[in-house]
């Protein structure tokens, strides 16, 4: 006989909340991120001196095996990363604008705000920035920091949660893929997946899409900063909201 799903983890324990970056702090519709999907093309494409419909091909399938297209290139192809990382992060961030709504919900949080990404710290710093939240976050933890391995493998959470020092049973993550946060959760955190509807002009990949049912996935949100703003009212009342320290 099956047993009934575990309930939903709550956030009255929480003290170190931690955000993903790319189509998570910023909408979906702004296909930022396409910016950079793009530029990894052009880039396979140069490298392996292919055309780039066989370059898609070879970016989705690295994608999917290897949790990004760099990783694929430099277990596949011995590529080095740095040419890579500065090529495919060199984008217009101009679609970004400041969202004081999302940054005073953020700050309400109490404890720690960390960034989680598989993308770039110059990259990261420009979206915090062009988003005016910047000021939110303690650190960024990006792919380089990480030893160029991505989410969702578990050797990245674990070079994040001894970098800064956090307890994952007392941590919450938030992630616009399900598979990100599958474990994370095993490892105590609470997930939260920010995905809103009509997300197959971001994700093309059937397997992007899974997931969102899952018992990894403990909240899901199509408003990230509404989402946050509701969260304080269900916080204990003695702990205080804070910045980064």
């Amino acid at each position: 006989m099956s047993s009934a799903p575990s309930p939903a983890r709550g956030f009255d324990h929480v003290e170190t909340w931690v955000f993903d970056l790319d189509n998570t702090l910023y909408p979906h519709h702004l296909n930022l991120w396409q910016q950079v999907d793009v530029r990894i093309r052009d880039y396979i494409a140069n490298f392996l001196a292919i055309t780039h419909d066989e370059a898609f091909r070879v970016q989705k399938d690295y994608y999917r095996r290897f949790g990004t297209s760099m990783r694929g290139l430099m277990i596949e192809h011995g590529m080095k990363p740095d040419d890579f990382l500065d090529y495919v992060h060199r984008i217009d961030h101009s679609p970004l604008e400041p969202n004081p709504a999302l940054g005073a919900a953020i700050e309400r949080l109490p404890g720690r705000k960390l960034i989680l990404t598989n993308g770039t710290r110059t990259h990261a710093d420009a979206v915090l920035a062009k988003l005016g939240i910047d000021h939110c976050f303690e650190d960024v933890f990006d792919i380089v920091a990480g030893e160029l391995s991505p989410k969702p493998f578990p050797e990245v959470y674990d070079k994040f949660l001894a970098r800064h020092g956090v307890d994952p049973t007392r941590a919450a993550l938030f992630e616009d893929l399900a598979r990100n946060l599958a474990v994370p959760h095993g490892l105590g955190m609470v997930t939260v997946l920010v995905v809103p509807e009509k997300t197959r002009e971001v994700f093309r990949e059937y397997w992007e899409l899974e997931g969102h049912d899952a018992d990894h996935v403990d909240h899901v949100t199509d408003d990230l900063t509404g989402f946050l703003q509701r969260l304080p009212d269900r916080l204990p009342l003695d702990r205080p909201a804070g910045g980064p320290r």
